[in-house]
């Protein structure tokens, strides 16, 4: 018996020895095809030239929230994924938005950056749904800072943010503040929760800064969101409690069973009586469930958010930072979904056992989100998209043209006047 077990064990050494070389293949493809994934998307995206538009809205927004709404429904249509040889020979990749409010020593600006072939279906949606907005073509504002902040003379402060929950619950919507009734019209502006945020940017004095980013990459029942959609239905039925389908034996196979066990299966009369779980369900139980229904039922977006705080040394001021961590907590609720402060993305770090690395630490974190937000990418770089899915509801909740009776600042950028058609009688010769 010895015997064999030494045999057996050379016998594999040797094959070992011999043919060591055939595992590594194996080992190293993935991170060979990552790379080599990442090198071509590299390549592709920057071949992309994008471009920055300033949005400024009209001096009265009289369209409800849900125009913005049906907008992103139209920008979903940058869907557009590649296939197999367009992913894996020319680097492409599915291409989004950014979506931008920017405020500059307390005057905000409305922006949104996309590449240079998307402009007509940009325009297109907004303007269909908003014809008084003027949109025009600017620098990228984050040229004008110094690159290498921070430094000597220039301080910042920032992070991404996260879900509180899975990213099937929503989280509060314009539709939770107040009801569209035109009855209650002034009632919706003054309770926008946009007003919060403009509202403290424009207490923000010269010199001082703040960027507000969601980037936004649309996604597809067919692949991406698939598995969010599968996702939330596996969540509803764990809510509900709802048992799984019974599996169907053949009939030879039930016979054997009955002459083996000796019992007879359930009828189906019997489970027909049976209450069903939705049933008894409280009021509470049935609105997370019919949130998470509708979330899944509308057109998605892998989004990313994050603001950075910036400014001048001698005017910077850090508690300013609580005007958007307070405009976001607007968004959260107990029995759904909220977001929260990335910890791992926030600048700052507090450690017990590496205090003296500190400092240093907390450069490399406000350099990493400097970078990441002019170059509008993950906070999970090299990978792209975003962190977490919105639909477009829970994004106009976030990114929309307040009217000027939302907030008392006057400070926003508006079209004062209205575009008209040129007389009839003008020559055009």
């Amino acid at each position: 018996m010895e015997e064999q077990i030494f045999l057996i064990s050379n016998t594999i050494w040797d094959f070992l020895r011999t043919w060591w070389w055939v595992i590594i293949p194996f080992i190293f493809i993935k991170p060979f095809l990552f790379l080599y994934l990442w090198w071509r998307n590299q390549v592709w995206f920057g071949k992309i030239r994008c471009i920055v538009l300033e949005i400024k809205p009209p001096k009265e927004v009289l369209r409800p929230i849900k125009a913005m709404e049906t907008v992103f429904n139209g920008l979903w249509h940058f869907y557009d994924p590649p296939n197999y040889r367009e992913k894996w020979f020319e680097g492409k990749a599915q291409l989004g938005f950014s979506l931008e409010i920017a405020c500059f020593g307390g005057e905000p600006h409305f922006f949104i950056r996309i590449p240079e072939n998307a402009r007509n279906l940009v325009e297109s949606v907004l303007y269909s749904q908003y014809p008084d907005l003027e949109i025009i073509e600017v620098d990228d504002y984050t040229k004008y800072v110094p690159q290498d902040v921070p430094n000597k003379d220039w301080e910042i402060w920032g992070c991404d943010y996260d879900q509180l929950k899975d990213e099937v619950y929503p989280i509060k919507t314009y539709s939770k503040f107040f009801e569209e009734r035109p009855e209650v019209a002034k009632e919706e502006k003054r309770i926008d929760p946009m007003s919060n945020l403009l509202e403290g940017m424009a207490k923000f004095k010269p010199g001082e800064q703040l960027w507000v980013q969601i980037t936004a990459v649309p996604v597809s029942h067919l692949d991406e969101s698939k598995y969010f959609i599968e996702k939330g239905k596996k969540e509803v039925d764990k809510l509900v409690n709802r048992p799984k389908p019974p599996i169907s034996k053949p009939i030879i196979e039930e016979a054997i069973d009955v002459l083996v066990t000796g019992e007879v299966p359930k009828e189906a009369e019997e489970k027909e009586r049976a209450i069903l779980p939705e049933m008894e369900l409280t009021p509470g139980e049935k609105k997370v469930v019919s949130a998470i229904e509708d979330k899944t039922s509308k057109y998605a977006f892998k989004c990313c958010i994050r603001f950075l705080q910036l400014g001048k040394r001698d005017v910077f001021f850090s508690p300013n930072k609580a005007i958007p961590m307070g405009f976001f907590d607007l968004f959260g609720t107990a029995d759904l979904n909220g977001l929260k402060p990335m910890k791992r993305t926030i600048t700052k770090v507090h450690t017990v056992w590496l205090w003296f690395l500190d400092n240093r630490r907390v450069y490399v974190r406000k350099r990493k989100m400097f970078r990441n937000y002019i170059e509008r990418l993950s906070p999970f770089f090299p990978w792209p998209g975003g962190n977490f899915i919105l639909n477009i509801e829970e994004l106009a909740s976030l990114y929309h043209f307040p009217g000027r009776g939302v907030t008392a600042a006057p400070s926003i950028s508006r079209v004062e006047a209205k575009r008209g058609e040129a007389p009839p009688e003008l020559p055009t010769e």
